[in-house]
């Protein structure tokens, strides 16, 4: 599967959203101002649609998604019974490689993203090299113990409800919920995206 590998600060500027979780003063700063050389000169009111889109693309931004795999996740939850919104948050954050971010295993996504698909990653004792991979309930995740003496574990992060971590592994204990999870996007522009 194929994934964005430009300049990130571009993409976090287009979205107004921090997607690489620095507290970098650069960035911060000019994270109101779209990229490009016109940045401050283009604002203009956004349709119906362009709000829609750009939930989406904040969305996709955040989780390293194209659009390929983004569609397909969003047309499994809109044919299962349940709050459509609710489910596709679950899906986006049982994520192998945005589980290993929660669990402080990595310190962004795309570190969590190359530590998976470079295999120093195990879910319950098996190595996994799929960022994609959907965590169950109750499933381990561990770095491999070669990594385990490399990386420095994050021992300050407030961890979330659904996770818990000890050590080098982690664990899923129930499925997300949306008030467990801040997301900075509207779940339901995305499903009236896609609903068109």
């Amino acid at each position: 599967m194929g994934r964005y590998t430009g300049p990130k600060h571009r993409i976090a500027r287009r979205e107004g959203v921090n997607l690489l979780d620095k507290q970098s003063g650069s960035l911060l700063r000019r994270l109101n101002i779209p990229p490009g050389v016109h940045g401050k000169k283009r604002k203009r009111a956004l349709s119906e649609f362009g709000v829609q889109l750009r939930e989406k693309q904040k969305a996709k931004a955040i989780y390293g998604l194209l659009e390929k795999q983004f569609k397909r996740l969003v047309t499994s939850v809109q044919k299962k019974k349940g709050e459509t919104g609710e489910m596709l948050i679950a899906l986006l954050e049982t994520r192998l490689d945005n589980l290993l971010y929660r669990l402080g295993l990595a310190k962004t996504r795309f570190q969590a993203r190359q530590f998976v698909t470079h295999g120093h990653v195990l879910v319950n004792g098996k190595k996994v090299s799929i960022p994609s991979y959907q965590v169950n309930v109750g499933d381990e995740i561990a770095l491999s113990p070669h990594m385990q003496e490399k990386v420095v574990l994050e021992k300050e992060q407030a961890f979330l409800p659904f996770v818990v971590q000890e050590g080098g592994k982690g664990k899923l204990l129930h499925m997300p919920k949306r008030e467990e999870v801040q997301v900075p996007f509207d779940t339901q522009l995305i499903i009236e995206y896609y609903s068109r």
